[in-house]
């Protein structure tokens, strides 16, 4: 009992001390540094420039590993360690800049990724990549925090500096902002929002754990941290409500695919011949678009399409449009390329059978 009391009071004086711990050298300079940091220089901008170039076609391609090389160059992280450290110190300078630079950099993001969508005139549909970025939920938010303070600690203890281009990964703030243009090029405003509430998310988890990431390490005493980071907490705390709604959203929607995924399955007559390689819903639909892969031994007609779409408005209690991609099978044996080769040198009665996918697709939609 009395380590663990000594073990309180030694965390009470380390970090609720009325007092900064560290030297008035080194707390100027840690804002010297995060002033330069947050400039919104030539250098900022082209960063700015070729990490939205690099998302925005990373994002039509459907390719993570160059979303992911666009994180890397991305330089939003920068200015919001130093506003976060400006809100802390009240230092109106730092705050200034950093809420500029983001401010400038978020705009021209947004601007560039619509005007490549216009430009290029992409009329295709969006892949998983812009999709997942527009339903943003509470694990956003939990990942958001966690990369800050990763980020803020990085920035206190130079051993780990390096760890800040994984960080810069994790909390992903420039692809958001590409799909919030994306989205806006095609007019999609709701979409467009909650790409926005997403980089939202990320801007708001980043300046919460990075304060507290500043406070702990000493920078702040703690008389001074009670009203910004209260602040900052009550806006985090609204910003989840959304979050939570669009989480319990998402939940809904696994839950009734998993339903529609055993209706097609173990209740329909079709779906004893045909063979399901892959299922996934649109809900941004409206009604929500289900694609379906398929084998077949024959033809899917649209009627059998249109009696499946009833069936499933009755058993799930909305409706569904059915879109179906058919590989139709074909059986092939070595007799009968014996006999049209005119072969007989293989021994009667042995036979080989491959039953293997067209290579010809058949779509099947009814609008």
């Amino acid at each position: 009992m009395n380590s663990l009391l000594q073990t309180l009071t030694r965390l009470r004086k380390k970090y609720f001390s009325s007092g900064r711990r560290v030297s008035g050298l080194a707390l100027q300079h840690m804002h010297d540094s995060l002033l330069d940091e947050s400039v919104p220089d030539t250098n900022f901008f082209i960063l700015i420039l070729g990490s939205c170039i690099i998302a925005t076609f990373g994002l039509l391609s459907n390719s993570a590993a160059v979303i992911i090389g666009a994180m890397l160059i991305a330089p939003l992280m920068l200015p919001i360690r130093g506003v976060a450290f400006g809100i802390l110190g009240a230092s109106p300078p730092l705050i200034r800049t950093g809420a500029r630079s983001l401010s400038l950099g978020t705009a021209a993001a947004i601007a560039v990724s619509a005007l490549l969508s216009l430009s290029a005139n992409f009329a295709v549909e969006y892949g998983s990549e812009v999709l997942a970025r527009s339903r943003p939920t509470l694990l956003d938010l939990g990942i958001a925090i966690t990369a800050g303070a990763l980020a803020g600690v990085a920035k206190v203890e130079p051993k780990i500096s390096n760890s800040l281009a994984g960080t810069a990964i994790a909390v992903a703030l420039m692809p958001p902002l590409c799909v919030a243009g994306l989205w806006l090029a095609q007019w999609e405003i709701v979409n467009a929002l909650n790409a926005l509430l997403l980089y939202a998310t990320n801007l708001l988890g980043i300046t919460l754990s990075c304060m507290v990431a500043f406070w702990l390490s000493g920078y702040v005493p703690i008389h001074q941290v009670h009203r910004p980071l209260r602040t900052t907490l009550l806006l985090t705390l609204l910003l989840a409500i959304p979050l939570g709604y669009s989480s319990l959203q998402l939940w809904r929607q696994n839950y009734l695919e998993a339903n529609l995924r055993r209706a097609l399955l173990d209740r329909t007559v079709t779906f004893q011949r045909l063979r399901l390689v892959s299922l996934e819903t649109n809900w941004l639909k409206n009604p929500p678009e289900v694609n379906l892969t398929v084998y077949a031994n024959s033809e899917v007609t649209p009627v059998q399409v249109e009696l499946l779409e009833e069936f499933l408005a009755r058993e799930m209690g909305r409706p569904f449009q059915l879109v179906f991609q058919v590989s139709q099978l074909s059986t092939v044996t070595n007799q009968e390329v014996q006999l049209m080769e005119g072969d007989d040198e293989t021994p009667p009665g042995r036979q080989e059978s491959h039953t293997a996918p067209n290579q010809n697709r058949l779509q099947i939609r009814r609008d």
